[in-house]
């Protein structure tokens, strides 16, 4: 049995926890709202009061929501001071490349070990335990908590050392999740126009030209209108394009469809869809 903390109990971070604890680890867990927390503590986790008691478990995974949330909450001198030596922190969060390489060296200021783990998949991936994890990092650190990782996910694809390649790869995967949101919602909408049925189009396309997890989830939920409950957000996608197209300028590469992504994610948004799955994107269009 392992002492893992996990802090961050949304959508993702519940579930993780709730593996962990089905493996029969010591799982503490801290959210910045109590709520959350007790279902897993009904479950036999252990709710702390703040971070800086759930990094006395040794190791901690954390799945917070953005660059903001991962700076205040876990970037802060007065919490990592107080951490016990050889402490490893997973990050999952889908964060910026350079906050994630920041990370890792205000970490090794204070000693505590740094790996970036951003993942693939949706909530009910996560509940079966078969994420695809994007680890990056040292590599005695990734081998240290490489058995709490085989519980989470199904498959960890190691990345190197540098912590932000990771997330380079996680903001790129997200990135082309939202242009095949979006070119199937235009698709939709030409397929409804012309009494096409948007389902067995969807269907049809994911079995032939286009196989795979992407198509036949997302089309699905183009096809048939269903933004709830969200696997992530519009306003956390909005957010992973703008990490996207802020990572292609720092190499001083432009992104044509990037730039018409945001924009359609912004509209999104004014128009309040900002707490529905991001393949609400498609509802700009005209449709039947």
């Amino acid at each position: 049995m392992t002492r893992v903390s996990v802090i961050g109990l949304g959508a993702m971070g519940r579930p993780i926890a709730q593996n962990l604890l089905k493996a029969g680890h010591d799982v503490t867990v801290w959210n910045r709202s109590p709520e959350p927390g007790l279902m897993l503590v009904n479950a036999g986790a252990t709710a702390v009061a703040t971070p800086v008691e759930a990094f006395q478990a040794g190791i901690v995974f954390s799945m917070l929501s953005n660059d903001e949330a991962v700076t205040e909450v876990l970037l802060q001198p007065d919490l990592l001071r107080d951490v016990p030596a050889g402490t490893v922190h997973v990050n999952l969060s889908t964060i910026s490349p350079a906050l994630a390489e920041r990370a890792a060296q205000l970490h090794a200021e204070f000693g505590v070990g740094y790996v970036s783990a951003p993942v693939f998949g949706r909530v009910p991936v996560a509940e079966t335990g078969s994420l695809n994890i994007l680890a990056a990092g040292d590599e005695t650190l990734i081998q240290r908590v490489q058995p709490l990782l085989d519980i989470i996910g199904a498959k960890t694809w190691r990345l190197g050392s540098s912590p932000g390649r990771a997330n380079v790869v996680k903001i790129i995967g997200n990135y082309l999740i939202a242009c095949a949101i979006e070119s199937m919602g235009e698709a939709v909408s030409v397929a409804e126009g012309a009494g096409v049925d948007a389902t067995q189009l969807i269907e049809l396309l994911a079995a032939t030209l286009f196989p795979g997890v992407v198509y036949a989830s997302y089309g699905s939920l183009v096809a048939g209108r269903q933004y709830q409950p969200p696997g992530l957000t519009t306003a956390l996608g909005r957010k992973d394009l703008h990490l996207a197209l802020d990572e292609a300028s720092r190499h001083d590469i432009v992104l044509p469809f990037g730039e018409v992504l945001r924009d359609v994610f912004e509209r999104t948004v004014t128009k309040g869809r900002g707490h529905d799955d991001w393949a609400a994107i498609t509802e700009l269009m005209p449709r039947t």
